[in-house]
């Protein structure tokens, strides 16, 4: 997906340690329902749960009908161009997983022309793990890691289950395999050439 305009953001999951965040470039252009798909697939979440964006009091995510009119705006159709000159922000707030509530803190770092030569979205740099889904939030993934590392702890067991003997908080994300995720949905939502008939 190209443009001749990108957006530089930083997106930092809240209240986790050690710290985990994403730098992303994307079409200033993008439809929010695609940003969406963007930082799952930067996170390597595995986008099985509720999802909202806000930017200010406005939100934006897939809305349910059984909700009426007291849901989100819809993201499949809103971009981030219009959200951010609407609202003016800088900054706005992702949530996925209304029961884990996994919060993310997202930062417009700059606004620049795209380059030829990338195709977009691409990722900038990758810090740290996320948590594995499902384990309870920041504070239940808190709680598991302490645990974890006391063999003696009385939810041990209960941590060894969720989080598996393997995890390391510490470990580096797979940059190559995000890339390459990355670069596949842009030739997914690349524009489709008409043949002449």
């Amino acid at each position: 997906m190209s443009n001749g305009t990108v957006v530089r953001m930083k997106i930092t999951l809240d209240d986790v340690t050690p710290a985990v965040s994403r730098t992303l470039e994307v079409p200033l252009n993008i439809r929010l329902d695609r940003l969406h798909t963007v930082i799952q697939t930067a996170f390597s979440w595995t986008d099985s749960h509720l999802w909202e964006m806000s930017f200010g009091q406005t939100g934006f995510g897939i809305p349910d009908p059984e909700y009426g009119f007291d849901g989100p705006f819809d993201a499949r159709k809103a971009t981030l161009a219009q959200v951010l000159a609407d609202t003016r922000r800088k900054t706005f707030r992702y949530l996925y997983d209304f029961g884990d509530a996994w919060e993310h803190s997202v930062k417009i770092e700059r606004i620049s022309p795209a380059s030829p030569h990338l195709t977009y979205p691409l990722i900038v740099d990758a810090i740290g793990m996320r948590p594995p889904e499902d384990c309870g939030g920041p504070w239940g993934y808190a709680e598991k890691l302490e645990a974890l590392g006391d063999p003696h702890h009385e939810y041990y067991e209960e941590a060894l289950e969720t989080l598996g003997d393997d995890h390391d908080p510490n470990a580096k994300p797979d940059i190559p395999l995000i890339e390459a995720r990355l670069e596949a949905l842009a030739k997914k939502w690349a524009p489709r050439t008409r043949r002449k008939t």
